[in-house]
């Protein structure tokens, strides 16, 4: 079986001789997300034994469907799916039983969700976390790895954006997001459970739902390219993020779980390193369509600044790179070049 594209690279020599040594069992959460299903697909590359838990609130059986037209059957074997709530501690402890490693992914994401329904997202992404956390801790997981949030730094002004510094949230998402690494360090205290909280920033990739309104930004305009729509920029296009590619999270994912940091709870920054802003990104899915044969010629509009959004975004990667020896493998316009053949085959109309 080819593995990830990622992994071959000399870079990711000493991740590949990890994994090859050891067959092991994980549990992805959110397993049917456009990240859990991604790691899920990686895993199942890498010769692991993989357990999925989703409740598809925001997952698609669509994505666990593609990962298994993607890999062989052997690897499709050695998939189970727990289909269940992480708001429910029982199931949490069902789905860690006799677990190596744990990639939890599952939350409630999105500011304006957040701003809309801030229960729902507390009780997910806080309550959901802590029945995560005790199932680890009963379990005796090996490592825990967490999808923490580049919106834990708030209005802290300095760029870039450093582990060690961050501002008031500014939208409950960004609260409960910060709450979990609270009680991630608490559980370390306390407990001594290991875990490791990934900071992401602006990821994008295959099976990222471009559809409704809570839908990130690269996948929403370019279907709205591809079907000649109107694309919106809230603020005066010059708002800027670190756009990470979907294969670079795999990588930290699986760095953060194998590869023991110093100390037993840490935070990373999950990201390129490099900032870009959004007027600039619209020009470059603009002109990497108009080279595969999508024209798009209609101006963006600008609307309103979103409440909860921060100005600009951008990471500081180096911890990671010297405690995980995280090097990421795509930029943005190589990030966008990858995915656009899977964007085109399922945002374009028939």
């Amino acid at each position: 079986m080819n593995l990830p594209v990622w992994i071959q690279h000399e870079s990711q020599r000493d991740l590949r001789a990890r994994l090859s040594q050891n067959e092991s069992q994980w549990l992805v959460t959110g397993a049917a997300g456009f990240i859990g299903s991604n790691l899920v697909e990686s895993l199942l590359r890498l010769g692991q034994k993989v357990r999925g838990l989703d409740n598809f609130a925001t997952g698609h059986r669509r994505n666990l469907d593609e990962v298994r037209q993607r890999v062989s059957e052997r690897a499709w074997s050695q998939f189970t799916l727990f289909e269940g709530d992480i708001r429910t501690a029982g199931t949490c402890m069902e789905a860690a039983h006799s677990v190596d490693f744990v990639l939890h992914q599952a939350a409630l994401g999105s500011v304006p969700r957040s701003i809309g329904d801030p229960l729902s997202s507390h009780e997910t992404n806080v309550s959901g976390f802590i029945h995560m956390l005790e199932a680890v801790r009963k379990a005796k997981v090996k490592r825990f790895v967490y999808a923490a949030s580049s919106s834990t730094y708030g209005d802290e002004p300095n760029l870039p954006k450093r582990e060690d510094r961050i501002g008031n949230p500014l939208s409950p998402y960004a609260a409960t997001k910060l709450i979990d690494e609270i009680y991630a360090g608490v559980y370390a205290r306390t407990f001594g459970l290991g875990s490791v909280g990934l900071r992401y920033f602006n990821v994008f990739g295959p099976r990222q739902d471009p559809m409704g309104a809570y839908a990130a930004v690269i996948p929403r305009w370019v279907a709205a390219m591809l079907r000649n729509e109107e694309i919106v920029i809230h603020g005066d296009g010059q708002t800027s993020r670190d756009f990470c590619y979907v294969d670079n999270v795999v990588q930290a994912n699986l760095r953060a779980a194998l590869i023991d940091p110093p100390g037993s709870c840490e935070v990373y920054n999950v990201a390129v390193g490099e900032r870009t802003a959004l007027e600039c990104l619209f020009r470059i899915i603009r002109e990497k369509l108009s080279a595969l044969g999508h024209v798009y010629t209609p101006v963006p509009v600008h609307k309103a600044f979103r409440e909860g959004d921060v100005l600009h975004s951008l990471a500081d990667i180096s911890k990671a790179r010297e405690q995980l020896r995280y090097a990421p493998s795509h930029d943005l316009p190589t990030g966008i070049a990858n995915a656009l053949p899977w964007y085109i085959e399922h945002f374009s109309r028939a």
